[in-house]
């Protein structure tokens, strides 16, 4: 029986605000090491002898992004199935053991966050190996964190009898209080929940249709006419929307009368906010974790990230200073929790960087915005070799380009041309046109845009290699 990794890649970390965003959550970042979360996720179930290529589960937006790191790390997954909106865990498990069914008599699901942190890689996998051995026997298993301090973030677990190297589960437990996370802490009888599960896919679908048949039988409507879009697979959309939205804690652990959780003692964090991010990152003399371009005196307890520009801090305390390329970040560690209502109030706002960075990732490549004013911005574009951006228009809005690194294939109206180093042209509001890189090296453009509205959705395409 196959073992397969499920990774859910949903979420927006906005508690890490304003490294994640929107439209690059911290699942993409390289938060510990040189690889995104996503990364070592996918790598670290990947050292297991017994697991398959690995599904993952996201949203549109992200698709490309997602495909991209796995191509950087060499791992084909065996799909990246499309959520057509967030519906939480229930739900998007179940689209992919519907997929897995779809091709194998059963198989043992490995569903994990792509978020997450796990420091010990072989303890994990050692914990690993007894689950999938339990989901052998048709238990639906989940990892139980041991507390290394009194935590009031996490939900608890508490454990049952002991059965074959773990415990039955006795309840989930919400998010305690300060007085009850200490009380918890002072025995072992309660564990972190950590989100990741082990089951049959048969497994979960019977218990999900015992437990919650309305989000069942929405996913098996979802799952009836699924789609193929390059390489990602779409469920239905109106089906998949009509389902509830639960997590599989609610929807099915908490009822199930075969959860097991099984301790795990990795290293484990979900880095939900800054502080966390500052308790598992290496520290200086002084307890500082300090990234990038960073000067300090007198600075304690802190953590401190320059992205782009020299950034000093001078005689505080218990902070975090966090710097990219077009906002800045300062708050107390003991407040850390709160960066989510800063977020909220920029939605409010209307304002684009809880959405985007300055750097905007596309399939084709990146833009960066470079300077903007009334009835104009300035970009520098570069586009990946073999990429090419869709043949679209502009109704608003006129552009010139300037080529300033390698060669442009260029279409204007019905002209095709090239363009090299230092060569520019001007395409005129309401006129078709494509940029092209056919070449093997990498095409940077500067892109000057003039008009009434700049907007990102003043765009008509009418050919596109990426099916937007």
């Amino acid at each position: 029986m196959k073992v397969i990794p499920v990774i859910l890649c949903g979420g927006a970390g906005t508690r890490l605000w304003p490294l994640s965003r929107e439209h690059y959550p911290k699942q993409l970042l390289p938060l510990v090491d040189d690889f995104s979360l996503l990364q070592n996720t996918v790598t670290r179930c990947a050292a297991h002898p017994d697991v398959s290529a690995p599904i993952l589960v996201c949203n549109e937006e992200h698709r490309f992004l997602i495909a991209e790191q796995l191509r950087e790390i060499e791992i084909a997954p065996a799909n990246i199935i499309l959520e057509p909106e967030g519906r939480n865990t229930a739900p998007a498990v179940a689209i992919a053991a519907h997929e897995v069914l779809r091709g194998e008599d059963d198989a043992i699901l490995v569903v994990l966050p792509s978020d997450h942190v796990i420091r010990k890689t072989d303890v994990f996998l050692e914990a690993l190996t007894t689950a999938i051995d339990l989901a052998r026997d048709d238990y639906l298993v989940t990892f139980g964190v041991v507390p290394v301090k009194p935590e009031t973030g996490y939900g608890y677990i508490r454990k049952g009898a002991r059965v074959d190297g773990a415990y039955r589960v006795d309840k989930f437990v919400e998010k305690p209080d300060k007085a009850t996370a200490i009380e918890f802490f002072q025995t072992d009888l309660y564990c972190w929940n950590s989100g990741m599960f082990v089951f049959k896919a048969s497994v979960y679908l019977n218990e999900l249709a015992n437990q919650k048949p309305d989000i069942a039988k929405a996913m098996v409507e979802a799952c009836k006419n699924v789609s193929t879009d390059l390489d990602f697979a779409r469920v239905d959309e109106a089906a998949f929307r009509a389902s509830p939205s639960d997590s599989i804690d609610y929807a099915v652990m908490e009822h199930t009368t075969e959860a097991l959780v099984v301790p795990l003692d990795a290293g484990w964090s979900d880095i939900g906010s800054w502080d966390a991010l500052w308790q598992i990152s290496e520290k200086d003399e002084h307890n500082n974790t300090l990234v990038g371009d960073v000067v300090v005196n007198g600075v304690e307890n802190s953590y401190i990230w320059a992205g782009h520009r020299l950034v000093s801090v001078v005689g505080l305390k218990d902070v975090v200073v966090v710097e990219t390329a077009d906002a800045v970040l300062v708050a107390s560690q003991h407040r850390a929790q709160d960066v989510k209502s800063i977020v909220n109030q920029l939605k409010e706002d209307g304002r684009e960087e809880q959405t985007f960075h300055r750097k905007v990732y596309r399939p084709w490549g990146y833009y960066e915005g470079v300077d903007t004013g009334p009835s104009f911005q300035v970009k520098r574009i570069s586009v990946k070799p073999g990429a090419s951006l869709s043949l679209q228009l502009h109704h608003h809005r006129a552009e010139h380009w300037v080529v300033v690194n390698g060669v442009a294939t260029v279409t204007i109206g019905d002209e095709i041309f090239t363009l090299n180093k230092n060569q520019s042209t001007y395409i005129p509001a309401e006129t078709k046109h494509r940029l092209q890189n056919l070449t093997e090296e990498a095409l940077e453009i500067v892109e000057i845009q003039s008009g009434d509205y700049l907007g990102e959705d003043d765009i008509v395409r009418f050919e596109d290699d990426y099916g937007r």
